[in-house]
């Protein structure tokens, strides 16, 4: 068919077609995406998963989407399948060594899956890093877990929320005694009843 075409709009199907291609990918991987979405929602909602797995799994799907949608466009562009499996396996190599150097990631990435597994705390569970004791230290409440830190809101005595978060390695809520709480109302609660306690020791 090219052959019956005009010389001029011969040299432009060579970029048209690649770049409709590439379209079609990304349209592709977009609505992949929104699909498998969709359909993990329900099936989570379905057996009421921790919304921290939620969460994971949703950026697990979007990496593998994203990925595979990279490297069909990639090939599309000319690059061959060969070169593209050595990059891979080199930059698999290379994060391999790098990983199994940085031993602290790989302790909290460990931890992660102890913490979704074992479900010590949950999203917005009010959470308390003891130091020795009863001694309180790090605390908030839990806006979101991944791979290496669970993020807290901190909040006040009342319960409001600061401007701050803290950002802490999941190694460190297995290497100290965390206190939980299931909402706010019960940590004011504790608090009160804390304070009632030091008053009777002090008088």
């Amino acid at each position: 068919m090219r052959g019956y075409l005009p010389v001029w709009m011969q040299e432009w199907l060579g970029v048209i077609i690649p770049l409709g291609q590439v379209a079609l990918i990304l349209l592709a991987a977009w609505l992949l995406r929104l699909v498998v979405r969709r359909v993990g929602d329900r099936v989570w909602a379905r057996y009421d998963a921790p919304p921290e797995l939620v969460i994971g799994s949703r950026r697990v799907v979007t990496f593998l989407i994203s990925a595979a949608a990279l490297l069909l466009v990639l090939q599309r562009l000319g690059v061959s399948g060969t070169v593209l499996w050595t990059a891979f396996t080199g930059f698999a190599a290379v994060a391999a060594v790098a990983f199994f150097a940085a031993w602290s990631v790989l302790s909290n990435i460990f931890c992660t899956m102890l913490i979704l597994a074992t479900r010590p705390f949950r999203l917005y569970d009010h959470v308390e890093i003891l130091e020795s004791g009863d001694k309180p230290g790090l605390g908030g409440r839990v806006t979101d877990i991944n791979l290496v830190y669970t993020t807290l809101q901190e909040v006040d005595d009342a319960g409001d929320a600061r401007g701050s978060v803290l950002r802490v390695p999941n190694s460190l809520f297995f290497q100290r005694s965390v206190r939980r709480w299931g909402s706010a109302e019960d940590r004011r609660r504790a608090l009160k009843a804390g304070r009632r306690r030091e008053s009777g020791l002090d008088v």
